[in-house]
């Protein structure tokens, strides 16, 4: 099978790889780098450049050169190099007429556990909604910023014990609220210095936590490991690494207990692959990161059903509006971008099927740039009060 194309599409927030062969079969990948899109993009054409006329299978070699032949690297390239790698296992999974983790020996599960997302402005705003996905069967939630996801146009300031009293009572009156049938998934989203994580963690350890995501910004391996030393807690992070190297330094300083690995930024399937591996060895577990659209998920999901160590599958699920009076007659655990693909497998009872269709299982719907027009996401932080930046 010979390449005939390779072209960066967007859609809505997103952006894919299409890659289209000589014989007809098209397979897509989705970029991860979702900061960074437009010079993603750009390195989608590039890297098609070098891949038009070549073989499709070859999937380890082209891996290879693309991510080693300028010697540069980063989340645009990777985003890129990672979209194009699912598109190619998608296009061989077509041809063989098999699901891509038949390729891996699989399946190790026919289901994988998934988490639903929250995101909330108030402490009441959140349990709410917990309350409502547990009604609809998830047994985890995540996506759960004790901190609150407050309007980033307000300049943030609160003093140390304020700050760390208000985000423990989330998590008490959380697990108070769905007691112990539901795992919280605590995500920081890198808001804490180390120091403040380790007083953190501390302090919500009693409500036992899944997992502690992200306390810090993936600074310094030494940092996030004084933190795991620090707290019982087991801490979740990788969200943001690129290659196989970063999980290698954090897992070798014992800074995390589970690897939050992104298909579509870590170099697809073939790098998330080896990550797994990598973790395999150490007795870590694996919660692929996706906060993308279904395609991902589809990705994901090849990979949750082809390695032993996977934990739990992240599932984006779109919010309730409160405010609107309907919103109770809306699922509220509706998957992100559901309308850009032809099918989604169903959830119940915290599981969801993993798609055995030929390749990765999902396809884009057709035209679908037409069908959800390119959103671009602005540079843009929230301010602190004394006119710095805060992470949130």
């Amino acid at each position: 099978m010979k390449i005939k194309s390779v072209t960066p599409v967007f859609a809505d927030r997103f952006l894919y790889a299409v890659v289209e062969t000589e014989d007809g079969l098209t397979g897509t990948g989705e970029c991860g780098a979702w900061g960074q899109l437009e010079p993603a993009a750009t390195a989608i054409a590039k890297c098609g450049a070098y891949l038009v006329g070549r073989d499709a299978g070859a999937i380890e070699h082209h891996w290879n050169v693309l991510t080693r032949w300028s010697h540069f690297r980063g989340a645009a390239l990777s985003g890129a190099v990672s979209a194009i790698d699912v598109a190619l296992w998608d296009i061989k999974g077509q041809a063989l007429g098999v699901p891509v983790y038949a390729l891996f020996g699989g399946p190790t599960r026919r289901t994988a556990r998934v988490y639903a997302h929250v995101k909330a402005k108030t402490r009441e705003e959140m349990i709410a909604r917990c309350l409502e996905l547990k009604d609809r069967g998830f047994t985890a939630i995540g996506h759960l910023n004790p901190f609150l996801d407050e309007d980033r146009s307000v300049p943030y300031h609160r003093s140390h014990a304020r700050k760390i009293d208000d985000a423990v009572a989330v998590v008490r009156d959380l697990r108070e609220a769905l007691g112990p049938e539901i795992d919280l998934c605590i995500e920081i989203h890198r808001r804490l210095t180390p120091a403040e994580a380790i007083v953190f963690g501390n302090e919500i350890a009693p409500y036992r936590p899944m997992f502690y995501e992200d306390p810090m910004a993936p600074t310094t391996p030494d940092s996030m490991a004084r933190i795991a030393e620090k707290v019982t807690i087991p801490i979740a992070t990788g969200e943001r690494f690129f290659s196989l190297y970063e999980f290698q330094t954090h897992i070798a300083r014992k800074a995390l207990a589970y690897a939050r690995v992104s298909v579509c930024i870590c170099g697809g399937i073939t790098g998330a692959r080896k990550i797994a591996a990598l973790a395999e060895a150490h007795d870590i577990q694996v919660i692929p990161h996706n906060p993308l659209s279904p395609i991902s998920l589809a990705a994901c999901l090849q990979l949750d059903a082809a390695i032993p160590n996977f934990a739990i599958q992240e599932y984006p699920t779109v919010g309730l509006d409160f405010s609107d009076p309907t919103a109770a007659d809306r699922p509220d655990h509706q998957l992100r971008g559901l309308h850009l693909v032809d099918a989604v497998p169903p959830v119940a009872e915290g599981f969801i099927e993993i798609p055995d269709r030929p390749g990765i299982g999902m396809r884009l719907v057709e035209d679908v740039e037409k069908v959800a027009p390119k959103v671009s996401r602005p540079v843009a932080m929230r301010a602190h009060r004394d006119g710095f930046v805060v992470d949130q």
